[in-house]
């Protein structure tokens, strides 16, 4: 790091003594599972079959969250949740209703994977809409009560829609991955930006995948980016192929702080791979998802939430600094 005194900034930030937190085990990974994983299991609630690629952020004096529910039909929604801990969630059986902020708009109805930010007074929800084929849905809500539906960011075929927590040079920027209409095998993660979360363009692409063998398929945006002094810290999911299939790890990279378009670093191996049995078995074998992440301001302690073999939710461990050593080493 280049400060002395480092100092790291978040849309998801809480307060040391409400962040989820287990201690680093013996050992140098860079990044540590929760101990109480799946923190919520296949089959949760009466309706549901799966909980997963889902977005956490602080929330008054606990958390707030959008949730991946996977219902009995297969069909996922999206559906609000709270928690005191972090760890322990009540999920609101019914999905979140958005209210059309634009006439002609289509009404949602089922998505998945989303995404929380926090931009000034707005909690801004992006998320895989299907309504028109699969692209990102953009919403927002300011009390997790009420919520509206700004529109559809891109024309299909789009994934993994990735806010940043501020403006940069005037302009919301969002981080995603084209796609096509199935199960996509290739995918980079591309820049947008936008002067009113409408009318998105000046399309740039940020990283491709096939750099390293664990992401020679495709790669995806995970949590919303963290602002560090040397630059945006930005964790991604990346898939290799198998002789029986795809594997999704976690990977991480730093982009320039001005232009996010730019990478000054990126890791050369992974962060994590599918090795426990929540992970390596389920409805997608093998597979880790990051979706969102807690910090703690102080410190850079770092909760990171994702999604395991498309199943169950999973919480893992590290910190900021621990991340950027780990990558630029």
């Amino acid at each position: 790091m280049t400060d002395s005194q480092p100092h790291f900034s978040s849309n998801v930030s809480c307060s040391a003594h409400l962040l989820p937190w287990e201690d680093a085990p013996a050992g140098d990974r860079p990044v540590w599972r929760s101990s109480q994983n799946p923190i919520i299991p296949r089959f949760p609630l009466p309706g549901f079959h799966s909980v997963y690629n889902s977005a956490v952020v602080s929330w008054k004096d606990g958390f707030a969250g959008v949730f991946r529910v996977e219902h009995l039909n297969n069909a996922s929604f999206l559906h609000r949740g709270f928690s005191q801990d972090g760890v322990s969630w009540e999920i609101d059986p019914a999905p979140i209703a958005f209210q059309n902020e634009n006439s002609g708009t289509l009404p949602v109805k089922s998505g998945y994977d989303p995404r929380l930010c926090k931009v000034n007074d707005d909690y801004l929800v992006t998320w895989c809409n299907t309504a028109q084929g699969a692209t990102i849905g953009l919403g927002r809500t300011r009390d997790f009560e009420n919520f509206s539906f700004v529109g559809d960011c891109f024309l299909p075929y789009n994934r993994n829609g990735v806010m940043f927590p501020r403006k940069i040079n005037g302009m919301y920027k969002m981080l995603s991955r084209p796609s096509d209409n199935a199960h996509t095998l290739f995918g980079d993660i591309h820049l947008s930006e936008s002067p009113d979360l409408i009318y998105w363009g000046r399309h740039k692409q940020v990283m491709k995948a096939k750099t390293n063998p664990w992401e020679n398929v495709k790669i995806g945006p995970g949590p919303i980016p963290i602002e560090t002094p040397d630059g945006w810290l930005m964790i991604y999911h990346a898939v290799r192929g198998l002789c029986n299939g795809f594997s999704y790890s976690m990977g991480a990279a730093l982009l320039d702080l001005e232009d996010p378009s730019k990478v000054i670093v990126r890791g050369k191996n992974f962060l994590m791979t599918p090795e426990t049995i929540y992970e390596t078995t389920g409805v997608t074998p093998n597979v880790i998802f990051p979706c969102s992440c807690l910090m703690d301001e102080s410190d850079g302690r770092l909760a990171i939430y994702y999604g395991a073999a498309d199943t169950c939710l999973a919480l893992c461990f590290s910190t900021v600094e621990r991340i950027l050593d780990y990558i630029q080493s």
